[in-house]
């Protein structure tokens, strides 16, 4: 089993930052790209960034100049730096990887919430 443990949210005001981690622990042979992934109520979840072992990054535009997506494979752990945050940020942010042990499955964390207000 592969767990993912989200930390770091929590209130801020507008034009703040966060940092968001995720650890990923348990059967683990290799993970291969990770993400961090919203969901604001009563929307779909939607895909914030992306990170592959090598380095490469992808965001959603609303994102883009803003976040920053990077990881340590050593400590399989993923990060998100928020800055300039605004009140459309507001969602549960979740991580994700996928993970090969015996397969390779995506993994998904509980969730963290992120709320911008004044």
């Amino acid at each position: 089993q592969v767990q993912l443990v989200e930390s770091g949210g929590g209130l801020v005001q507008p034009g703040g930052s966060l940092r968001l981690s995720c650890v990923a622990s348990g059967s683990i042979f290799r993970i291969y790209v990770m993400g961090w992934y919203r969901q604001a109520p009563g929307e779909q979840r939607e895909l914030v960034a992306t990170i592959t072992r090598g380095g490469t990054t992808n965001y959603t535009d609303s994102v883009k100049g803003r976040f920053t997506i990077s990881r340590d494979n050593a400590k399989n752990t993923v990060y998100l730096q928020m800055n300039s945050l605004k009140p459309e940020d507001t969602a549960v942010y979740y991580c994700n990887a996928d993970v090969r042990n015996w397969a390779t499955s995506r993994y998904w964390g509980q969730g963290t919430q992120v709320t911008v207000s004044s």
